[in-house]
């Protein structure tokens, strides 16, 4: 298949009208953007839970959706993603009043003023995604020992993952599909690969809550998403705009000259 022929309805980037090269930079830009960003809120919300703010690890993902197994969801936050908004000086008291027992009297002089200054603004209830910290049953949901995600909470974002990366990897394989690329079972198995590792990845978010290496599993399917994506990124951009034509577009552009003439 390295050698094989142009399908009929084969258009390489340099057949393509301007108006249509340029709607698909601008989409590739744009992509390309949201992708970082989310490599980056990514990175935000699962580092750290391990207690190592630096790297982003196999222990981190498994603290994620199966839980630390001993500490409670508020310190994994306090030690996670949430370690930034609170100084240390602040941070250390409420782990101790949350190993302590997490009376109510503590919560009262001590933590519930940290709370209301650094915290309420975003989890006072309203925001149904985020732990609600408004009053000490609230607060108190969350010194239990951590479980991790809970079920429903991955349905939900398994959904919303499901139904916007198949959209966006859908527009990434539609405008790699211009692309020359031989042979031709590799740039098939590049258009397919994103949507296999979609269905892996969260497929091992459940399977990380039952047994803890599938974290591995997550972890190398996010990683071959990512390098899918980046692949057809370079290629469709330097095919639009750098490179030459191939030899056989070339090749059948002038046989098709021919034959009109």
């Amino acid at each position: 298949m390295s050698d094989a022929p142009l399908h009929r309805l084969y258009l390489h980037y340099s057949e393509l009208p301007y108006s249509m090269r340029v709607l698909y930079t601008a989409a590739l830009v744009v992509l390309g953007m949201g992708y970082l960003f989310a490599l980056i809120y990514l990175y935000h919300t699962y580092s750290g839970k391990d207690g190592n703010p630096v790297t982003l690890s196999y222990q981190d993902i498994v603290i994620a959706y199966s839980g630390s197994g001993k500490d409670s969801r508020l310190e994994t936050a306090l030690r996670g993603p949430m370690r930034t908004m609170l100084p240390a000086d602040e941070i250390n008291p409420i782990i101790g009043w949350v190993q302590e027992g997490a009376d109510r009297a503590g919560y009262e002089k001590a933590i519930r003023p940290v709370l209301d200054k650094r915290c309420m603004t975003c989890h006072d209830g309203s925001n149904p995604h985020l732990a609600n910290l408004n009053g000490y049953d609230n607060v108190k949901k969350v010194t239990e020992r951590d479980t991790g995600t809970g079920i429903f909470t991955l349905v939900r974002v398994s959904h919303i993952h499901l139904f916007g990366l198949t959209f966006v990897f859908f527009i990434m394989g539609l405008i790699f599909s211009h692309a020359y690329v031989r042979p031709v079972w590799f740039k098939c198995a590049v258009v397919v690969l994103p949507f296999v590792s979609l269905l892996v990845d969260v497929s091992s978010w459940y399977f990380t809550k039952l047994y803890h290496p599938f974290a591995l599993v997550v972890m190398i399917a996010g990683g071959v998403m990512g390098l899918a994506f980046a692949f057809m990124w370079v290629v469709s951009m330097y095919q639009l705009w750098f490179s030459r034509t191939p030899v056989p577009v070339v090749e059948r552009e002038g046989r098709d000259m021919r034959a009109v003439g």
